[in-house]
């Protein structure tokens, strides 16, 4: 519908209704003669006389009536619908969808989302956990969870959760019987367990010392997709891997693995939520992001 004739609809509503031109514009906050020159465009383009004017009084016809048990009901309903809305400012409703893969649901996602449907009834969540990239405008997420280097260019992103840490771990059989690496070269002498990640290519190993920064291409005796398989591989004496550092840290507390190049753990920022910059984000949005960013808030 052309937006002028939906204005067109509404001040010839809010005439049928004041039964007075004039009582109509000041209520619209017009001049009399805008209203009136409104309602007579309307008519002229619709063909026909929605109005019966007199001296004396004013309303409206057959076909103003007709219109009217058509258009009255539907802004009605429209009027109601966006109080709903203005008072979702106040307290959170709809549907909230996010995304994320299994790492950040499990250590980060999961309990701000939890705690949030709790304190709010009013908001039916939804939370969609897979490691594969997602657009989430194509496919209606509200907020996705994911590495900063995955982030589309045209997403507003901010920081939650704290910073991650990478470990090379491996059962203390595995290195018992070979050599622990000294230095990060070294460790393409060894069987290593690789990680296919969701763009389907294997995760390389990155290291830091001083400032100085090292990759290794290492070839994989065996590959996963899975940080739990990746740490149930290590475990079984399979070889090192490179794996989250709260992933390994229950099975390097109680010896299943050991880590080894400790001195050359590299640390990175953590995950990043993101959402659409063309959708002003919802008080549901709002209210998730801040409790995810309390991990990383000052206390």
């Amino acid at each position: 519908m052309d937006p002028r004739r939906f204005s067109d609809l509404i001040i010839f509503s809010r005439v049928a209704e004041a039964r007075s031109f004039t009582a109509a514009a000041r209520s619209l906050g017009v001049t009399q003669s805008a209203v009136s020159q409104t309602v007579k465009r309307l008519e002229g383009e619709l063909g026909i006389r929605l109005l019966s004017r007199s001296t004396r009084s004013l309303t409206p016809t057959a076909a103003g009536e007709q219109l009217l048990a058509t258009l009255v009901p539907n802004l009605t309903e429209l009027d109601a619908k966006l109080a709903e809305l203005e008072r979702l400012r106040e307290e959170p409703g709809g549907r909230l969808r996010v995304t994320c893969g299994k790492h950040a649901a499990d250590t980060l996602v999961w309990p701000a989302f939890s705690r949030l449907i709790a304190a709010h009834p009013g908001i039916d969540g939804e939370l969609s956990i897979e490691d594969r990239y997602i657009d989430i405008v194509a496919e209606r997420f509200d907020v996705g969870i994911r590495m900063r280097d995955n982030l589309e260019m045209d997403m507003i992103s901010v920081p939650v959760g704290p910073p991650l840490r990478t470990v090379v771990v491996a059962a203390p059989r595995y290195l018992k019987a070979y050599a622990s690496p000294g230095t990060p070269r070294e460790v393409s002498r060894h069987r290593c367990i690789g990680f296919r990640n969701a763009g389907g290519s294997l995760s390389s190993w990155s290291f830091e010392k001083n400032g100085h920064t090292e990759t290794v291409k290492v070839t994989s005796s065996m590959v996963v997709n899975d940080g739990d398989a990746l740490v149930a591989a290590a475990c079984a004496g399979m070889g090192l891997a490179y794996v989250l550092e709260d992933i390994a840290a229950p099975f390097l507390e109680d010896g299943r693995l050991a880590e080894v190049l400790g001195d050359w753990s590299l640390s990175f920022p953590g995950y990043h939520a993101f959402y659409s910059s063309r959708r002003h984000p919802p008080r549901a949005v709002t209210l998730f992001l801040d409790l995810l960013r309390q991990d990383i808030l000052p206390a």
